[in-house]
């Protein structure tokens, strides 16, 4: 029994010491380079789960930011509702930061739409990634996939809402959907607020979240829930205003939590088919 005992514990050990990393499901990752800027970008993609079985049909895309990050995030998150048809499927893009540089470095550049000083890091180049966005991102995955031109959903995270902010007050017609997820709408003194929406040819559907403690009160360095606020104000009282916009406010969450809610729910609100 004893030495049953120990060729079992050995086994076991080389089984588990058999397994290789866990890899996400029917996903790759490619690299692009932005022509103008030369930065190199990974691109996180996952394949809905009947892609194979369905040579014929075409897709929606979810295009994230801060793919690092969020890629592993919404996979998982959707993986039971776009496999029990709760959720329609749909291919999954996250834009990852530039090669060679610090995450925070390249969010900061790539995410920020004006050019502030004080700051140490390069900011203002939004309007650049938006271009890299449009002309490659969007060009490789409709040349390589499946996918439908006229259902794109963007998310993104505190910079990341701040970018999507302006997507969708600069060119509204580059996603059909926004997720803006506790948009950094305090950078630059609220620039952000003194955009004006230009014309699009429907208004997509915009969802903001943000978390209740994203206060000073509670730790965090600004007021989100009131930039967040804002920014949904603006937009409802805007002449060209979206007929369909929400603002959800997530108990108990604080800045480094809101996101998974913001994510999941705001797929749910506007993905849901019959909405």
């Amino acid at each position: 029994m004893r030495l049953f005992s120990l060729l079992l514990l050995l086994f076991c050990g080389l089984t588990y010491g058999q397994q290789g990393a866990y890899s996400i499901p029917r996903s790759q990752v490619i690299e692009l380079t932005d022509h103008h800027s030369q930065h190199t970008y990974p691109l996180y993609i996952k394949l809905p789960a009947s892609y194979a079985k369905n040579p014929s049909r075409h897709y929606p895309v979810i295009y994230l930011t801060d793919g690092h990050y969020s890629f592993q995030l919404v996979s998982g998150a959707t993986r039971f509702p776009m496999n029990s048809g709760a959720m329609p499927e749909a291919i999954l893009v996250a834009i990852g930061y530039a090669q060679g540089d610090k995450g925070q470095s390249s969010r900061v550049r790539d995410y920020t739409p004006t050019k502030e000083s004080s700051w140490k890091l390069a900011t203002g180049e939004a309007a650049k990634h938006a271009r890299f966005i449009r002309e490659q991102v969007f060009t490789h995955i409709q040349k390589n996939y499946r996918a439908l031109a006229t259902q794109r959903t963007y998310m993104g995270n505190s910079l990341g809402g701040l970018f999507g902010a302006y997507l969708l007050l600069q060119e509204p017609d580059m996603f059909s959907n926004y997720i803006l997820g506790s948009p950094s709408v305090w950078f630059d003194n609220q620039s952000i607020l003194a955009l004006e929406l230009k014309p699009s040819k429907a208004a997509p559907k915009v969802y903001i979240g943000v978390g209740s403690l994203e206060t000073p009160a509670y730790g965090e360095g600004q007021d989100m829930v009131a930039g967040a606020q804002a920014l949904f104000d603006k937009l409802r009282s805007l002449p060209a205003s979206h007929s369909q916009i929400k603002l959800r406010i997530m108990e108990e969450a604080r800045h480094a939590t809101a996101f998974p809610s913001t994510s999941i729910q705001g797929l749910d609100w506007l993905l849901r088919e019959g909405e």
